[in-house]
């Protein structure tokens, strides 16, 4: 009965659900996967902050305490990556490198394309018309979304009142 009880209770803390950055985190995920739940976090992101923080990634998330998430928290809203791992290198109106995490990195990835179709080039014209844009093939994928395939049409029975659409 004892055993069955702290099943019990383990399987209760290994459902927790943990929030950092505005991000459900389920707490039975290893810190190194459950990282990557948030929205501009990669892999890579995830293992350079476990190293630098220095949080075993084999934890559970559910097994991490206040102040590891608050340490969590702090670098990702000011994260100190190697520059080959931020995700906005020399940005187009600063020329900075910054890592951009969630909202932010949603609402710029929107206002690029935006600019692209702003000023007319190839990318933005392709954004436009929804067709690929780098350069992909598009002569058997790529199709227009939303388009019904004709698979069959069904042939209707001649009435003997004109044309009706029907082959004979």
């Amino acid at each position: 009965m004892q055993e069955q009880k702290t099943r019990m209770d383990m399987k209760k803390e290994s459902a927790l659900i943990v929030r950092i950055m505005q991000t459900d985190i389920p707490g039975n995920k290893k810190v190194f996967v459950g990282l990557t739940y948030i929205r501009g976090v990669s892999w890579a992101v995830s293992n350079a902050i476990c190293k630098i923080i220095g949080i075993d990634k084999n934890k559970k998330i559910s097994e991490l305490n206040e102040d590891e998430t608050n340490k969590i928290t702090d670098f990702l809203k000011n994260p100190k990556l190697p520059s080959f791992l931020v995700n906005r290198r020399r940005d187009f109106e600063t020329g900075e490198d910054f890592h951009l995490l969630t909202t932010r990195l949603e609402m710029n990835k929107e206002f690029d394309i935006r600019r692209l179709k702003k000023i007319r080039s190839y990318r933005g014209l392709r954004h436009a018309l929804g067709q690929p844009t780098r350069g992909q093939r598009t002569r058997s994928h790529f199709r227009a979304k939303g388009r019904k395939k004709a698979v069959g049409i069904k042939k209707t029975k001649d009435t003997g009142r004109g044309s009706t659409g029907g082959k004979k």
